[in-house]
């Protein structure tokens, strides 16, 4: 919701693409993925219609012939639908190295929160871990836009549609959190803008590729995870890009409820 002090059409030079990773519920958790985690990808506009989207289309003519294709992470993990036409293990490889290196050229700004179910389960009452995690990327996302002076403009964020019930409480929230419900107890210029899930959006498409990676860094943080050491450069952090992939803990990623070494000193 934007400010009544900005012109609706006076649009920042920034989009924001967001995608989740992981159920959002509280009653039955997953074992093997009890984390909820949101990601917000943002975008310089200019460097997104003439850089990213072209780079997407590319890659998918060079592995389908077409672009008519969706990338989903599940399916492309699990050889699903249009993704089980990579049969081998160098089939799989190529194609993989391909799309990491794609995403490790695609300049984006990223913000995230992994929300760790059970911690939280123990020490709240059943709180929505999408709420949670909203704010945080919101707030953060503001921080951004102040940095780039952007903060008097209307910046977009691109959703992806969950179902009528579910879309209407996310938006209630998200109106909630920019009305003033945040930190800095100011409007924040932000609107809501909800896709389907199978349109063909590079945004939504490396929002969608980004999530998982991210949450399995903080439940397996020893295994191997190609796709999280690509993305480590992109989370916004502290010290500006002087301090690009190490200064990005409580800052571009926020882990709650958070361990002993990950509070802030």
């Amino acid at each position: 919701m934007a400010s009544n002090l900005i012109d609706p059409k006076n649009f920042s030079n920034f989009i924001v693409y967001v995608d989740e990773s992981g159920d959002h519920g509280m009653q039955n958790l997953d074992p093997h993925y009890p984390v909820f985690v949101l990601a917000f990808c943002i975008f310089q506009k200019r460097h997104y219609i003439y850089n990213v989207v072209p780079a997407i289309e590319n890659f998918k003519f060079r592995h389908f012939g077409h672009d008519h294709i969706v990338l989903h992470e599940h399916e492309i993990r699990k050889g699903k639908g249009d993704f089980k036409r990579f049969q081998s293990r160098t089939q799989q490889n190529a194609f993989i190295t391909d799309l990491t290196n794609v995403i490790d050229d695609s300049k984006f700004i990223l913000i995230s929160c992994v929300i760790r179910k059970e911690q939280l389960k123990a020490k709240q009452s059943l709180p929505n871990p999408y709420h949670l995690a909203l704010g945080f990327c919101l707030e953060t996302l503001y921080d951004f836009l102040v940095e780039k002076k952007q903060e008097t403009h209307l910046t977009h964020v691109i959703v992806e549609c969950r179902g009528d019930k579910e879309d209407k409480e996310l938006e209630l929230e998200f109106r909630r959190v920019c009305d003033g419900a945040n930190k800095p107890g100011i409007r924040l210029p932000f609107d809501i803008i909800f896709a389907h899930k199978r349109v063909n959006s590079s945004g939504l498409q490396l929002a969608d590729l980004v999530a998982r990676p991210i949450g399995m860094s903080v439940l397996r943080p020893a295994q191997e995870n190609r796709a999280f050491e690509a993305l480590k450069k992109k989370f916004y952090c502290s010290g500006g890009r002087s301090n690009v992939g190490v200064g990005y803990e409580n800052w571009g990623l926020k882990i709650f409820p958070p361990s002993e070494s990950e509070k802030p000193r």
